[in-house]
C-alpha cells in the first residue's frame, strides 16, 4: 500500500496557476491520468494540472520523460502504464510532478507546448476494460433494497460473510458526456397470470458508484493474497451504473442482473491513483458487535487498519426544463466511500480466490454507495422510498423528489442528466479532486 510520501507535500504549487486555485480539483497533489484526443490528433494519455491536461505523447517526442517511460507514455491507452509495478508508478509520478512544480518554472517554455485545455479535447475510456464486475460493498443500499422486499429478512444470509458481485457488460461502458438511450425491454405482466409485454423501461435509475481500475493482474489458477492486494489495484474513478428497475425485477430471478443492466455503464474519463489517494486512506468499515469477522483469506492488519477511502461523493440532477431556464442542477445525495461493508482488497481478493485471472484494466463497480440517512441514499429507488431500515415498508410506498421547477420525479425522465462528483479533503492535506461522471437520458430507440 503507497504511504504518504513529498509528493503529497500540501505547500507544493504548480506554475500552472490554476492548479494551485483553493478547491482546484487537479492540484499537483493530484495528477489523475486520462486519455484524450484533439481534432487534429490520435488519442495520447494525458495528466490532469489545474484545468490543463499535460499531454504525455508530447513530452516523451520532447526528451521531457527518462527511456523507461517513453514507451507508456506514447500508447493510446493507460493499460501499459497501469501495468507496471507500483515501483515504476511512483517513480513515473514523480517524474511528471517535476515537470510541473512551480521549482521547474525555468524549463516552462520547453514544457508548455505540452500543455492543452482541458476544454478543447475530446476525452476517451482511460483504457481497455476487458472484464468488469460489480459488487454489493454498501451495506446499507443492500440493506434498504431487501426492506422493500424482503421486511422480514432485508439481508440474505451470505451478505456478511462474502463480497457479493455479478459479472458485467464491459462493451458498454461509456466516457462521461455520453448520451444514455433509455433502453427497451421485457416487463412483467401486470395481471397475475398474463403475459409480459416488450415496452420503454419506466423505471429508469441511476446509481452512485466508484470503479477500481486494476493494475497488474495474475495468472489463470493463482490467486492474489489480501496483503497483496494493494499492489494490484491501480486507481479510482466515479462510476454510474445506470438501471431499469421493471426490466430487472421481471428477470433477475434466478441468475441476477442482466439486460436491466448491460445497456449503458458510465464512467468519469479521469483515473486518480491508489498514491494520490495515499493521504486518505482510513480504517475499514466498523462492524456492529455480533456481526460476523471475514474468513482469515479476507483478513489482513494493513486492510483493517487503511483498506478503506475517505471519498465524499455527490450526485446532482438537472432536468430539460431546468437547463432550459438557467437553474443549476441540484443536488440529491452526499454520501461517503466509507459507508461500504468491504475494501476493495477485499473484493478483488475475493475475487481471485477461486483462481479466477484479472487482467490490467479489468474494472471493478463498488455497488451503490449509500450511508444510513436517507440523503446519503446512492439511487431514486432509495431516495424516493419512505421506509427505512428500522421501519420496513413495502416499496410501493413513496415520495417523489420535488424540483425547483415544480417538477417531481420518482425515477428518470427524458432529458435530465445526472451528474456525480467525487472528492477527498482534509486538514492537512490538499483536496483533490475526481472531475466529473455525468450522462444525459435520450428517448428510447425503436422497439
Amino acid at each position: 500500500m503507497y504511504t504518504v510520501n513529498t509528493t503529497h507535500d500540501p505547500t507544493l504549487k504548480s506554475w500552472v496557476q490554476s492548479a494551485n486555485a483553493p478547491g482546484a480539483e487537479f492540484p499537483i497533489q493530484n495528477l489523475p491520468y486520462c486519455v484524450f484526443q484533439q481534432p487534429s490528433g490520435p488519442p495520447s494519455i494525458g495528466v490532469g494540472i489545474g484545468d490543463q491536461i499535460l499531454d504525455l505523447r508530447t513530452c516523451a517526442g520532447s526528451g521531457l520523460l527518462s527511456d523507461p517511460f517513453v514507451q507508456v507514455a506514447s500508447q493510446p491507452t493507460l493499460n501499459a502504464l497501469m501495468g507496471l509495478s507500483t515501483g515504476d508508478q511512483s517513480q513515473f509520478r514523480r517524474l511528471i510532478q517535476s515537470l510541473l512544480t512551480e521549482n521547474a518554472s525555468a524549463k516552462k517554455d520547453n514544457i508548455e507546448p505540452a500543455l492543452v485545455s482541458q476544454t478543447d479535447v475530446k476525452f476517451q475510456l482511460p483504457c481497455l476494460i476487458g472484464d468488469y464486475s460489480d459488487f454489493y460493498a454498501s451495506i446499507y443500499h443492500a440493506t434498504n433494497v431487501g426492506s422493500m422486499f424482503r421486511p422480514d429478512n432485508p439481508l440474505l444470509p451470505n451478505y456478511k460473510h462474502i463480497p457479493i458481485g455479478y459479472h458485467g457488460r464491459a462493451s458498454s461502458i461509456v466516457v462521461s458526456g455520453t448520451p444514455i438511450h433509455r433502453p427497451v425491454g421485457q416487463l412483467s405482466p401486470t395481471e397475475e397470470g398474463g403475459n409480459p409485454s416488450r415496452a420503454a423501461c419506466q423505471l429508469l435509475d441511476y446509481e452512485l458508484e466508484v470503479g477500481c481500475f486494476v493494475g497488474r493482474g495474475n495468472d489463470l489458477g493463482s490467486t492474489i493474497p489480501i496483503n497483496e492486494a494493494e499492489e494490484h489495484l491501480f486507481g479510482l474513478t466515479l462510476l454510474n451504473d445506470w438501471s431499469a428497475r421493471d426490466i430487472q425485477k421481471w428477470e433477475y430471478q434466478p441468475l441476477g442482473p442482466f439486460l436491466a443492466k448491460s445497456f449503458a455503464t458510465t464512467i468519469s474519463p479521469w483515473i486518480v491513483t491508489m498514491e494520490a489517494l495515499a493521504p486518505f486512506r482510513c480504517a475499514e468499515f466498523t462492524r456492529p458487535d455480533g456481526d460476523p469477522q471475514p474468513l482469515d483469506y479476507l483478513t489482513s492488519e494493513s486492510n483493517s487498519n487503511s483498506g478503506g477511502v475517505d471519498l465524499q461523493l455527490e450526485v446532482f440532477l438537472q432536468t430539460a426544463a431546468m437547463q432550459q431556464q438557467g437553474m443549476d442542477p441540484q443536488m440529491l445525495t452526499r454520501g461517503s466511500f466509507t459507508s461500504l461493508y468491504w475494501t476493495l482488497a477485499q473484493m478483488l481478493t475475493h475475487h481471485c480466490s477461486n483462481g479466477c485471472n484479472m487482467r490490467t484494466g479489468d474494472m471493478l463497480g463498488s455497488g451503490t454507495v449509500s450511508g444510513l440517512a436517507r440523503d446519503s441514499r446512492g439511487c431514486l429507488l432509495e431516495l424516493t422510498w419512505d421506509g427505512d431500515q428500522a421501519n420496513a415498508v413495502p416499496g410501493t410506498q413513496r415520495t417523489p423528489i420535488e424540483l425547483p421547477t415544480g417538477e417531481e420525479r420518482k425515477f428518470l425522465a427524458d432529458g435530465d442528466e445526472v451528474i456525480i462528483k467525487g472528492f477527498c479533503e482534509s486538514d492537512s492535506h490538499r483536496r483533490i479532486g475526481f472531475g466529473i461522471c455525468a450522462g444525459k437520458i435520450l428517448p428510447a430507440q425503436e422497439l
